[in-house]
């Protein structure tokens, strides 16, 4: 085909073009947008007390329950160390500060491992020793009614039995444990800790000063008990009470986020059209604060929910996985339990352990949300729950609210400059470089009222698929 043919069957243009007509047309634009913004269900749902004076004390009734912690162990190859200062977690050694004396006793730690399914002490034997439990799952295991075995309890890492043993020669187990798990296991023997004793002066005036001190009437959650008298007839004397308070109750301070959101007088004065450019970079920044705040809630290691929880009030699950029959027994551990907290992976996981038994958990409508429940307990998704290398997670659950005697927030409404409660935004002025800055800060904390409003389901198992 020659050039002139090519020409002729071209067609002209007969309208203006996509392009051109785009330089006319207004384009419309979103508001900028943050994949970093979550639900923040916590946020949403926790009860908030205000807060004067950026403290918040929370005054319980005078307990004697003590060395009720873990003990932490040091890992260098495959040995395993006790830390000396953890063994005051042992009741035997509480507020027992000789650091030498207790490296000694550290170094007279044995070293153990168990295979799965192995017994490690059982009932009615003598018990010769403490066992602390650097890393498994240990079963303790006694007689039901009807003279079969039942599991009592489920031990983790960090866990201890048998301290009773230090001091009383003629302690024998109450149980038998058995290794769920592969087990590694520190011993401190008897014969061990006397040798020690033998030659410490101050651990045997420890030792002395424990047996004088007289035993104290409690309850089972380690209150001091009101005497009382019920079902006497007559004129019988009725005895005294009085309630008695912790003498140094604990106090939560306000915690606070914080950045300056720096804008260029140029841009706010010139691009501010259609939209305001202060207005969504603070609403940006107010969000990541937001998110932050949940974050340190969860996570703080001086008011986050995951450190504050008693060491009693923590499970492991009974076969890795999130099954029905954990969230039961955490439910157990508290009554009115208002939600369930859980990484969404956390919440597939024990998905997939309900389609294993045909399960179908219930659902309900929050706030135009479906929420998936549990014995009609909510499980919010909540991202800030950390997820280890090891694929394992928690699975926190809660009762809320200062009536309930439960969990709550805190913060303090009223604050200079406030935009939302607790939360505030300041103009700091402009500076030589015509830069606009703002202050904006957000004060929070969370308290945990009575140790039982608070339990975990921890070391869960997501990455397991069956």
């Amino acid at each position: 085909m020659s050039v002139g043919e090519e020409v002729r069957n071209e067609q002209p243009q007969r309208s203006l073009g996509t392009a051109a007509a785009r330089n006319l047309a207004t384009t419309t634009k979103s508001a900028p947008q943050m994949q970093e913004i979550s639900a923040r269900w916590l946020l949403r749902v926790l009860p908030w007390v205000p807060v004067q004076g950026g403290a918040y004390r929370v005054n319980r009734r005078l307990t004697y329950a003590v060395g009720d912690g873990r003990v932490t162990f040091v890992k260098t190859g495959d040995s395993v160390r006790v830390i000396p200062a953890e063994l005051g977690e042992l009741p035997v050694l509480r507020d027992y500060g000789d650091e030498g004396v207790l490296g000694e006793l550290a170094d007279g730690c044995e070293q153990r491992h168990y295979a799965p399914g192995e017994v490690l002490t059982g009932s009615g034997n003598p018990s010769d020793g403490v066992f602390l439990l650097a890393h498994g799952r240990i079963e303790k295991l006694g007689t039901g009614p009807y003279g079969d075995e039942t599991v009592l309890e489920v031990l983790a890492d960090g866990a201890y039995f048998g301290e009773q043993a230090l001091i009383d020669p003629d302690a024998v187990w109450g149980f038998t444990t058995r290794a769920a798990t592969a087990c590694t296991v520190l011993v401190l023997p008897r014969a061990a800790f006397a040798r020690v004793a033998d030659r410490s002066d101050s651990l045997r005036a420890h030792l002395a000063a424990l047996r004088t001190i007289p035993g104290q009437r409690a309850n089972t959650y380690g209150e001091r008990e009101i005497d009382l008298s019920a079902g006497h007839v007559g004129e019988a004397r009725l005895p005294g009470a009085f309630v008695d308070y912790e003498a140094s109750p604990r106090e939560y301070e306000l915690s606070v986020a914080q950045t300056v959101l720096r804008v260029h007088t140029r841009v706010a004065d010139l691009y501010n059209q259609p939209m305001d450019q202060t207005e969504h970079q603070l609403r940006l920044t107010i969000e990541a604060l937001k998110e932050r705040q949940e974050h340190e809630m969860i996570n703080n290691r001086d008011f986050g929910l995951l450190h504050n929880c008693e060491y009693e009030q923590r499970i492991p699950p009974h076969d890795g996985a999130p099954g029905p029959d954990d969230l039961d027994e955490l439910l157990s551990r508290r009554r009115g339990s208002k939600l369930f907290l859980a990484h969404p992976q956390a919440i597939a996981a024990f998905g997939r352990e309900c389609n294993r038994r045909g399960l179908v958990p219930e659902s309900i409508d929050v706030e135009g949300t479906r929420i998936q429940t549990w014995r009609g307990v909510p499980l919010y998704p909540c991202t800030k729950i950390p997820i280890t290398d090891a694929r394992t997670t928690s699975i926190i659950c809660m009762r809320t609210g200062e009536a309930e005697q439960g969990v709550v927030g805190l913060r303090q409404s009223g604050i200079p400059d406030e935009v939302e409660p607790s939360l505030s935004v300041r103009f700091m002025g402009i500076s030589e470089q015509a830069i606009t800055s703002y202050l904006v800060t957000t004060y929070y904390s969370a308290a945990v009222l009575v140790p039982d409003a608070l339990g975990i389901l921890e070391n869960v198992e997501i990455g397991r698929w069956q």
